[in-house]
């Protein structure tokens, strides 16, 4: 929160951060003027019954289900909303979750919904096993969940826990546990996922973040900002749009969904990013995480009228989901007891960070390589 220092008056680094951490305690009845992460429950429409939390870090506010994988609702910054509300709105869990494509009755988008365990993608049927349409785990309820919000040094934070378990009798038994935290000064949430197989055999593991991004963030004065080093339609209606997939157009009545695979540049951490930014509000989104965790990356597009979104998704596995990785030979396993670990960051920018932006993306392409550890027949 403060700069650090040798101060001027010869104190020592860890004097001055108490001592910012007493000036901030000393203008403040309570520090949740500032900020908070309280419980709440819904009470009305097809959210009635479902647990959240409500976390307020200054200008930025968000909400996190416990009911559904500790996933993330709406997002504001700077009073303006950021993320995307499908039409069905806020909800709890619901028969139609993992009913085939009735599943899209049940998807209400919000900044965060995680998609796997079995399956990321369209619904599928495969040795007489139904996969449902984004899998089983963004409506998952959490485990062994709590919240808190504390000091760590000159850090004040507020952080969310839990535990997501997807299992069957005779089958999978794989555990995701996750923290997400956002520290008070820094316009951030950090996600933090461990999975683990605490099965006794080999188990396929897909894995994709589906973020949205919704009005008025995203609008025609909107920029989106993807090192990409090359770009891939998923099918032919996408192919027409490929080369507006960095800008977002007006609504169009009955226009279908475009999706984009993106072969993304990295520094030699393995380290990426892509950003949507509206330099007339002010404010930006921007997405971190680790190509290495992450090789694959997909980006939704959406400009029919009430379904105006971008999605931004890092993830493990192919959009073209299940079926294309069992005929490739390329689904991602993992050996019992293993563990993997993902962290994802999402920043929210404003004033001189967004112009930044843009030359990052620039520098990563003239530097990155493919570090993800996928060959490109792999990726592509």
């Amino acid at each position: 929160m403060g700069e650090g220092c040798l101060s001027s008056d010869g104190k020592s680094e860890g004097e001055c951060l108490v001592n910012e951490k007493k000036t901030l305690l000393s203008k403040v009845g309570s520090m949740q003027q500032l900020m908070y992460v309280r419980p709440v429950t819904y009470e009305e429409g097809r959210a009635r019954g479902m647990r959240a939390y409500e976390v307020k870090n200054g200008p930025l506010r968000f909400g996190v289900m416990a009911d559904k994988c500790l996933d993330i609702t709406d997002v504001s910054f700077l009073g303006h909303n950021v993320s995307f509300l499908a039409k069905p709105g806020l909800m709890g869990r619901s028969h139609y979750d993992t009913n085939g494509a009735e599943a899209q009755r049940s998807i209400m988008g919000g900044m965060l919904f995680t998609c796997g365990l079995e399956n990321i993608c369209a619904p599928c049927r495969i040795g007489g096993r139904d996969y449902p349409m984004h899998g089983r785990i963004r409506t998952t309820p959490a485990e062994h969940v709590g919240a808190k919000a504390y000091w760590d040094g000159d850090d004040y934070i507020a952080e969310i826990s839990g535990t997501m378990r997807e299992a069957e009798l005779f089958g999978e038994n794989l555990v995701l546990r996750r923290r997400v935290t956002t520290r008070y000064g820094e316009n951030k949430i950090y996600i933090e996922d461990e999975i683990t197989n605490e099965g006794f055999r080999r188990e396929p593991m897909m894995l994709l973040y589906h973020m949205n991004a919704g009005y008025p963030l995203l609008c025609e004065d909107s920029g989106i900002i993807i090192p990409t080093r090359k770009v891939l339609p998923r099918d032919e209606t996408a192919a027409l749009h490929t080369g507006n997939f960095s800008r977002m157009e007006p609504p169009k009545d009955n226009e279908p969904e475009y999706v984009f695979l993106h072969e993304m540049a990295a520094d030699q951490e393995g380290n990426t990013f892509a950003a949507i930014i509206n330099k007339e509000l002010g404010i930006g989104l921007k997405i971190e995480y680790n190509l290495r965790e992450l090789p694959y990356f997909m980006q939704w597009k959406s400009i029919a009228p009430g379904d105006y979104v971008v999605g931004l998704e890092p993830a493990n596995s192919s959009v073209y989901g299940r079926p294309y990785h069992i005929e490739e030979n390329s689904l991602h396993q993992m050996e019992p007891f293993a563990a993997e670990r993902k962290q994802i960051v999402l920043s929210f920018l404003t004033g001189k960070e967004l112009d930044g932006v843009e030359q990052e993306a620039e520098n990563l392409l003239r530097a990155g390589g493919n570090v993800s550890g996928k060959t490109e027949a792999e990726i592509w």
